[in-house]
């Protein structure tokens, strides 16, 4: 395998580990092996001479021998020597001599790696070592195919390495790329460009992937170099014969685009583009319907699209500098293109069609420009729409159940074709309410006998016109009367029309989407309402056979309800009676597939919730109805509960705690149905409520599945109290008694948010509670936070410090809601230990958000208990720990005062200053002077400048002090 001055040197076994096939322990010593000849002085030198002797045929070793001397070039190239420096450039030129004596070209992977270290070997040496490096490769591969194939991959890798725009290269690096572009532009592009010419012409026949290739590079370098080089009737007319060679033809179009695409005067470019055009048109490109190859029309609708945008680019910097003849010049180019936009748009194939968009968007964006558009711009809107409207139907090979990636593609392809519809609209909102009212009214006429997707796209535009014709807040059929009765008008035709029993989802889907989507046509035309509320509540709505239809009809039911709850009184019992079975919980044992999901029945329920509190029954009715609503519910927890602790399979205990935990969130989802005008009390349903979560609460003392029903249990009551006064309160205590039982830092974490909720809205009528729940949570904390974890375990941490989070929020919460008693009737021991946690919080901890939240508490514990009338004791407590605190923590290495968040600790620590200042008076600057900041080593000077600073009224003065005083402190 190897000749013998080598072998002697390589590591042979090492070299049987890059087949990737070889085992781990062979891979590893080749591993250990391109480290050590990476970092080596100069054992990459053996690298070099197995490829420029040609001694190795295994591929695998061809590529880690190249990776090798790439890795010198990229990172070693300055400590090499100049002989090494010689040898790399050799190794290379010998390499290549090589590859033209072979009758089989290497592996593509491997010329791609070879072509990499031609380029990093140009980047490196053109400006200093290797002027001649385009000469020298030029001169040795003459027009062999081989040596020609290296010569393009490597001036593809020099674009990768200097020009690519996608790669982020450092201002050294920008500043080094521009030069060399600069050095070639004078020294090489006209030989370089002239032997792209002869590789074109010489292989277009015998090696189209060359002349490909090639192609490649011209439109690669054509946006920095010379454009006269390319753009000539020599160029151009090899590249539009070419244009008409199968094998050739897109790579050739791609090309034309990067031409077109430079970036140039405004009059050169209209005159480059028109004369392209005209040479494409002559030779009939422009006869798109003849054209069968769908590939190429896709090619060649991105050259129209290219074309288009260049023109309009280039009137819009013409109009701008008031250019008023090459102005018109450049419009009338435009509007030439229109009929060939047109064709493309249209074209049956989406991906042609979709790469003209962008041209068709730009020229609309021109017609809302101009002060007043001629009869013939009138007909191009017009032809758009009509192309609009035809291009968004679904055609026959939709998977409606089962969508793919066809399917993805053509959403996205609809959504390109509603920005040009919304175009449209700003453009001329009049003609399209027409096109649409036409369309729309002549496929409603004839429903049953069209196809669906006629169907379909007729309401569709319906709908859209609801985005394209804005409205402040869906206020459609106010104002503008002409817009007021089109839409009106369409809508009694699609509600009345019969067309909701049409049997395709989509168009189920699309008259659902609509009626919701103008669900303010019914405040203006309520009679139609019983009609739409038995199309949602029977088999083409809720009842539907598709799955999909159900569930999204499910969530645009309570939105329809939500918007007319007013004038669904005369329904309310009856729409409840019809959907009592679709408000069922689903044991899992049942066995029949259900109607609805689980998360399609919250909505229901929402929608149940707000019919009753927002009917006009007396209070005793409403109060019925919510309990016949809730009480089946209650019936199935208590069931279920029983069953669950009787259950030893993992899976029916998932199954049954997910249903326990369903009938809890479908109780809770219908409390947002209250309001402050219509409350629980108001609505006498404080005591079914209450029912519900004396029926709730006992699943909080479940040994299995605790997770699941905890968090469920914790979020009705969070929802009750919202929604409920005082009442709520009985059940608080036990409810939290059993939630601190053996809980996890995650349980705490989010128990903590429903105390501070308590205590935010009840105040010093929970201030008993509080007293007695305080310490045990307090220490349910310390004591998960105080449990050992591992080293690495992220999560852990992260869970510890949201719960520190947590907590420190729930002190502030009880801090700044006035309530210091609770803190302060902890005892003497109790209550320091928490203060300690504070300061520990405010110090040890780099979190900015914890630290933030620990200096507002410790401001607010200053402000209640550091004055005159304050606790015995506590002054001392504030000069011992708190005033430290206040510059021991901007003092810590990770307190990064570059970071905005570290900056908000530091304001806060700054307010705390200044509270002690307010509450201490001159005995606080006293200690500072005196004391504490001689302790630090703080000059006299600066120390006199802080305390006068301090004492100033004007709080920002101290934040931007501090800040530079930390600043100086970390110097």
């Amino acid at each position: 395998m190897a000749c013998q001055s080598v072998a002697a040197v390589m590591d042979e076994q090492a070299l049987l580990g890059l087949n990737p096939n070889a085992d781990a322990r062979y891979r590893q010593r080749a591993m250990a092996y391109f480290e050590q000849l990476k970092e080596s002085q100069d054992a990459w030198e053996v690298c070099a001479e197995a490829l420029a002797k040609g001694i190795y045929s295994d591929d695998h070793v061809k590529f880690f021998c190249f990776q090798v001397l790439e890795h010198q070039i990229k990172f070693r190239h300055c400590s090499l020597s100049a002989v090494q420096q010689q040898l790399i450039r050799e190794t290379l030129m010998k390499w290549l001599q090589f590859q033209l004596m072979n009758t089989q070209p290497e592996k593509a992977f491997i010329r791609n790696k070879a072509a990499q270290v031609f380029a990093l070997t140009f980047v490196m040496e053109y400006l200093t070592l290797w002027p001649k490096f385009f000469f020298d490769i030029l001169s040795l591969v003459g027009l062999n195919p081989h040596g020609v194939d290296i010569y393009l991959r490597t001036l593809m890798a020099i674009d990768a390495e200097v020009v690519d725009r996608d790669i982020l290269h450092t201002p050294e690096e920008t500043r080094r790329n521009t030069l060399i572009k600069d050095s070639m532009r004078e020294q090489c592009i006209p030989s370089l460009v002239e032997s792209w010419f002869q590789i074109l012409q010489t292989y277009q026949q015998s090696h189209p992937e060359l002349t490909c290739q090639c192609l490649e590079v011209v439109g690669a370098y054509v946006s920095w170099i010379d454009l006269n080089l390319i753009a000539n009737d020599r160029f151009v007319n090899l590249l539009l014969s070419q244009m008409s060679m199968e094998e050739l033809r897109e790579e050739a179009c791609d090309c034309l685009f990067e031409i077109v695409n430079k970036g140039m005067d405004p009059v050169d470019k209209t005159k480059l583009v028109e004369s392209l055009c005209q040479v494409l048109q002559s030779a009939g490109f422009f006869n798109v319907e003849q054209e069968e190859d769908v590939d190429f029309l896709a090619k060649f609708s991105r050259l129209v699209n290219g074309m288009g945008q260049s023109l309009v680019l280039s009137w819009t910097k013409l109009a701008k500098t008031g250019n008023v003849k090459d102005a018109a010049e450049t419009l009338q180019a435009v509007e030439a293109k229109v009929p060939l936009l047109l064709q493309l748009l249209v074209h049956e194939d989406d991906d042609i069609s979709a790469n003209i968009v962008g041209f068709c968007y730009e020229y609309l964006h021109v017609l809302k420009q101009l002060p007043q558009l001629t009869d013939q711009q009138k007909a191009n809107i017009e032809a758009i729409m009509l192309a609009v409207m035809k291009k968004l139907t679904y055609d026959d090979e939709y998977n409606f159940e089962n969508e793919g990636e066809d399917e993805a593609m053509f959403v996205e392809y609809r959504k390109q074709l509603k920005m040009l519809l919304d175009r449209l609209a700003q453009v001329s909102p009049e003609l399209l309410l027409e096109a649409v009212r036409r369309v729309f009214t002549n496929t409603m006429q004839n429903w049953q006998t069209a196809p669906f997707m006629e169907v379909e796209v007729a309401i569709r535009l319906l709908y859209m016109l609801g985005e394209a014709l804005p409205a402040a807040h869906g206020a459609h059929f106010s104002g503008d009367t002409a817009k007021t009765s089109a839409l009106q008008d369409m809508m009694r035709t699609l509600v009345s029309c019969g067309v909701s029993s049409y049997q395709h989802t989509s168009v189920a889907l699309e008259f659902f989407e609509t009626v919701v989507r103008y669900d303010k046509f019914f405040i203006v035309e309520p009679q139609h309402i019983p009609g739409v509320l038995m199309a949602f509540l029977d088999q083409r709505g809720l009842r539907h056979n598709s799955p999909k239809v159900r569930s999204r009809v499910a969530y645009l039911f309570s939105r329809f309800i939500k918007t007319l709850h007013k004038h669904m009184n005369a329904f309310v019992e009856d729409i409840l009676t019809r959907i009592q079975d679709l408000l069922e919980l689903t044991p899992p044992e049942n066995g029949f597939p259900a109607l609805l999901t689980s998360d399609d029945q919250l909505f229901m329920f929402e929608a149940a919730g707000i019919l009753i509190v927002n009917s006009e029954s007396p209070v005793e009715r409403k109060q019925a109805l919510m309990r016949s609503l809730l009480t089946p519910l209650m019936d199935a927890f208590r069931l279920l509960l029983a069953k669950l602790p009787q259950e030893t399979e993992e899976e029916r205990q998932t199954a049954l705690a997910d249903c326990l935990s369903h009938a809890v969130g479908f109780a809770s989802r219908t409390s947002k149905a209250f309001s402050n005008k219509q409350t629980v009390k108001q609505c006498g349903c404080t005591e079914v409520y209450r029912d519900c979560l004396q029926a709730f609460l006992p699943a909080l003392s479940c040994p299995v599945q605790r997770s699941v029903l905890r968090s469920s249990v914790r979020s009705f009551l969070h929802r009750m109290i919202i929604c409920m006064e005082e009442e709520v309160l009985p059940f608080v205590p036990a409810a939290s008694e059993h939630m601190l039982k053996d809980c996890e830092a995650k349980d705490l974490q989010e128990f903590i948010p429903l105390i501070s909720q308590i205590t935010a809205k009840f105040k010093r009528q929970v201030s008993p509670f509080l007293q007695q729940i305080f310490m045990p949570l307090v220490l349910a904390i310390f004591e998960v936070l105080a449990r050992p974890a591992e080293e690495n375990d992220q999560t852990a941490a992260l869970e510890k410090q949201m719960l520190r989070r947590s907590y420190f929020s729930f002190i502030q919460t009880i801090a700044g809601s006035g309530m210091n008693e609770v803190m302060a009737n902890q005892g003497a021991e109790n209550m320091e230990r928490i203060v300690f946690t504070i300061i520990q919080g405010a110090v040890d901890f780099p979190d900015p958000i914890a630290q933030k939240t620990c200096f507002i508490i410790l401001t607010k514990l200053v402000e209640l208990w550091g004055g005159k009338d304050g606790i015995v004791g506590f002054p001392d407590f504030i000069y011992k720990h708190i005033v430290p605190a206040c510059f021991l923590a901007p003092l810590k290495p990770t307190f990064d005062l570059s970071d905005a968040q570290t900056v908000l600790v530091l304001s806060e620590c700054a307010l705390t200053l200044k509270m002690i200042h307010l509450k201490r008076g001159l005995e606080f600057i006293h200690f500072l002077q005196q004391e504490y900041l001689p302790s630090l080593q703080v000059a006299p000077e600066i120390s006199q400048e802080l305390c006068q600073v301090l004492q100033q009224p004007d709080v920002k003065v101290l934040k931007n002090y501090i800040k530079a005083f930390f600043q100086r402190g970390k110097l």
